[in-house]
């Protein structure tokens, strides 16, 4: 493959994205449980026959889905984002394209669970990023070591805001493994200290059995 055509084919996926996270956020304002299929349904899709789907030749040739928990309306959430009392900023090492800064936008209150860092890219475009790593990280069944992530808006995964300019829509139902948990040749930001929880967060993509 030509560094143009994987250009290209990569702009694609990504153009895919934003169409589908369109149609998930359309949808979830009257039934987020029917916004969810279609997110399921269009990930699979991307998967199984995308040029730039992150599976592995091997595990492509047997994809017969991702492995999504049911839709739970209890882990939807539109949050405030509270200002952070210090500027904080965060920089993530990636091999393939150097250090990734971040700067801290704020936390989200979720219940029962504590607080979560919101985090802004800091080069071109900008965007938003809500990782979260819980107790089902790299646990047999669970979720990938490092963390899914919730909110990743520069490539598209975006639920929207909530009712009020400073709140998000926070579903972790929409909760996702990054791509270098199917190809370790990927390079992906991992959760940091403060968006990291002890319970179980028990909806959302799940690894591989």
């Amino acid at each position: 493959m030509t560094a143009t055509l994987g250009a290209l084919q990569l702009q694609d996926w990504r153009r895919r994205v934003f169409g589908l996270y369109a149609g998930v956020r359309h949808l979830s304002l009257h039934d987020p449980a029917e916004g969810h299929e279609l997110w399921k349904s269009g990930r699979d899709e991307l998967f199984a026959g995308h040029p730039q789907s992150p599976l592995l030749p091997d595990d492509r040739a047997r994809f017969t889905g991702l492995t999504v928990s049911r839709y739970d309306p209890d882990w939807r959430f539109e949050l405030e984002v509270h200002r952070p009392d210090e500027p904080a900023r965060l920089l993530v090492d990636d091999s393939s394209d150097g250090p990734i800064p971040f700067s801290l936008v704020g936390t989200v209150r979720i219940p029962y669970l504590g607080t979560l860092d919101v985090w802004r890219l800091r080069t071109y475009g900008g965007g938003l990023f809500l990782p979260i790593k819980d107790s089902l990280a790299a646990q047999p069944g669970g979720t990938y070591g490092g963390g899914r992530y919730v909110l990743d808006t520069i490539k598209g995964a975006d639920l929207g805001s909530g009712a009020d300019d400073d709140s998000l829509i926070v579903d972790f139902n929409f909760a996702y493994n990054p791509s270098c948990a199917y190809d370790p040749s990927w390079s992906c930001p991992l959760a940091p200290p403060g968006n990291t929880v002890r319970d179980e967060i028990p909806v959302g993509e799940r690894m591989p059995r």
